[in-house]
C-alpha cells in the first residue's frame, strides 16, 4: 500500500470479480481455526459447531475486504496469502499498519465494543480467509468466560506491537525502521523474497517509496544485503540489527 491508490485497482470483497469463490468451511479449516491465537483454547465441539457458520472466501489480489469505518459484523482468519491493514490519510495516501498471514486473526475488535472498523483491510495477493460471524463466537465465549484469556492475550500482544511501532516512530530514523521492516520480514532466513510491493513497503516503514529505497541502496552499497529484482539475501545481519535499533 503505502501512496495513493490508482483508481479502479481495488474491489470491495464480495463485489465484481474480487472474489473468487465463497465456500463452506471443511475439516481442514477446522485444523487451522484450532491453530489460531483467538481459537486456540477452543473445544473440539465448540469449533464443530462455529464450523458450520464459516465461510471460506478466496479473493483476488487488491480485493478490499472492508474499509475503515465500517459496521463490522464478522472476523477473518488468514487461510493463504497475505491480507493489509491500513490507514488512510483525507487526501486519499494509504499507510500499511500490518501484515497478517496463515493462522492471523483480523477483524476482531469490534466484536468487543461493537464499533466501527478502525483500519481497512485489503488482500495484497491471491489470498483465502475464513469468514467468521460475530455470534456464534459470542456464543462461545459466553458459555465459557474462560476463553476471555485468550483474548485478553491477544489484545495484549497487539498493545505491545502498537507500543514498539509508535517507539520505532519516535526513536528510529527512516533507515532505522527500513532495516527494522527487512528483518523482521526475513525472519531467521538469510535469504527472503519481499512479499509486498515497494509502495507497499514504504507504507509500512511510515515513509516515502523514494527514501525507502534510497535507504535500501545504502544497505546494498555497504555491503550488508545483495538484491536481485524482489529478492534479498542478508551478507551482514548484525549491522542490520545494529541500524534497526
Amino acid at each position: 500500500m503505502g501512496r495513493r491508490a490508482a483508481a479502479g485497482t481495488t474491489q470491495r470483497l464480495g463485489v465484481g470479480r474480487a472474489v473468487e469463490g465463497i465456500l463452506g468451511a471443511t475439516m481442514t479449516d477446522l485444523e487451522l481455526l484450532g491453530k489460531s491465537e483467538l481459537f486456540s483454547a477452543f473445544d473440539d465441539s465448540t469449533l464443530q459447531r462455529m464450523l458450520g457458520h464459516v465461510e471460506a472466501v478466496t479473493c483476488k489480489r487488491n480485493a478490499v475486504i472492508f474499509e475503515e469505518g465500517d459496521d463490522a459484523s464478522d472476523l477473518y482468519v488468514v487461510d493463504t496469502g497475505r491480507v493489509g491493514l491500513g490507514r488512510r490519510s483525507p487526501d486519499g495516501r494509504e499507510s500499511l499498519i500490518a501484515l497478517t498471514e496463515r493462522g492471523d486473526v483480523f477483524g476482531e475488535m469490534p466484536l468487543f465494543d461493537d464499533g466501527p472498523r478502525s483500519t481497512s483491510a485489503r488482500a495484497l495477493e491471491r489470498s483465502k480467509v475464513l469468514r467468521i460471524p460475530y455470534g456464534p463466537v459470542r456464543s462461545a465465549l459466553d458459555d465459557s468466560p474462560v476463553l476471555l484469556w485468550n483474548v485478553v492475550h491477544l489484545l495484549v500482544r497487539r498493545l505491545r506491537a502498537t507500543d514498539s511501532d509508535l517507539a520505532d516512530a519516535v526513536l528510529l530514523d527512516v533507515t532505522g525502521r527500513t532495516a527494522k521492516r527487512l528483518l523482521e520480514m526475513a525472519g531467521a532466513s538469510d535469504e527472503f523474497a519481499l512479499p509486498i510491493t515497494q509502495e507497499e513497503l514504504a507504507g509500512l516503514v511510515g515513509a516515502s517509496r523514494e527514501r525507502v529505497n534510497k535507504a535500501i541502496a545504502a544497505f546494498i552499497r555497504l555491503g550488508w544485503i545483495e538484491q536481485t529484482d524482489r529478492r534479498y539475501r542478508i551478507i551482514s545481519r548484525e549491522r542490520l540489527e545494529q541500524r534497526a535499533r
